[in-house]
């Protein structure tokens, strides 16, 4: 099967570094992700397992997730972090960009900041993401109320016109109904999507499905890899759902790439 076949408008299930391998240089124009924060590796007492005490009490992530532990060593988490975000860049095209969203966190009494996963990258911009809340027991640093997204482009990305009036600073509730423990609020990922001329978004760490049903609204091509089945699942029900709902948008395959390189 030829690339369009294979990776358009799919919720592909698989280790998505090894699907993006797979995948063709300069094949998308939008990557649009928030991996796992791995957030059980910590030096604190937050991601607890039980359900009546600790930082995280009664939240759906300390369970983690159906097929990621969230627990790796901080130097595998870095690389293998920095390994994908390689393959994102090498997929946009010249002009496209990644909207990376992480959370900068306190450990051993300081900050880590993620520079360690994007210092190679061009970063040409942080937004941040002010959520409605946040939780913190620890009295040695003020209650953390947002995540911050890195604008990583290639030269030639710009935003469509009137755009950039939006400003650094996202105010967004989270996402409160959707049985994945983390998922991306539709108006954020409608705020990326909408501010480019992308046609075609890539989301490597696709959850439930949240950047493909909203690329779908927005008349978009999806690529979603993910690697829980269970969420695959979800993905695919959402979508099915959309579908229903609003008649798929879809472009005829002779015009999807006739000016692509």
């Amino acid at each position: 099967m030829n690339f369009e076949e294979t990776y358009i408008d799919k919720i592909i299930c698989g280790d998505c570094l090894e699907v993006m391998k797979k995948m063709p240089d300069k094949c998308l124009d939008l990557v649009v992700t928030s991996p796992p924060y791995n957030l059980k590796n910590s030096t604190g007492n937050g991601m607890k397992s039980c359900t009546t005490s600790g930082k995280w009490a009664g939240a759906a992530l300390q369970n983690g997730y159906t097929h990621h532990n969230d627990n790796m060593p901080h130097e595998e988490y870095s690389k293998w972090q920095k390994d994908c975000l390689a393959e994102m860049f090498r997929l946009i095209k010249d002009d496209g960009a990644i909207f990376y969203n992480h959370k900068w966190r306190v450990q051993d009494g300081l900050l880590q900041d993620r520079q360690d996963i994007v210092s190679d990258l061009p970063v040409r911009q942080i937004i941040i993401w002010r959520r409605k809340g946040g939780i913190n027991f620890n009295p040695g640093y003020f209650l953390p109320t947002y995540e911050v997204i890195y604008l990583i482009p290639k030269p030639k990305f710009k935003l469509v016109p009137k755009a950039n009036a939006h400003g650094d600073v996202w105010e967004f509730t989270q996402e409160m109904n959707n049985q994945h423990p983390a998922p991306f609020p539709v108006a954020l990922i409608d705020r990326v999507i909408s501010s480019t001329n992308a046609k075609i978004v890539l989301d490597p760490f696709s959850g439930s499905g949240t950047t493909a049903i909203v690329s779908m609204g927005l008349k978009r091509h999806f690529i979603g890899i993910e690697l829980s089945p269970e969420y695959c699942e979800m993905s695919e029900k959402r979508i099915e759902k959309n579908k229903i709902q609003n008649e798929l948008w879809r472009i005829k395959p002779l015009t999807l790439f006739q000016d692509t390189e």
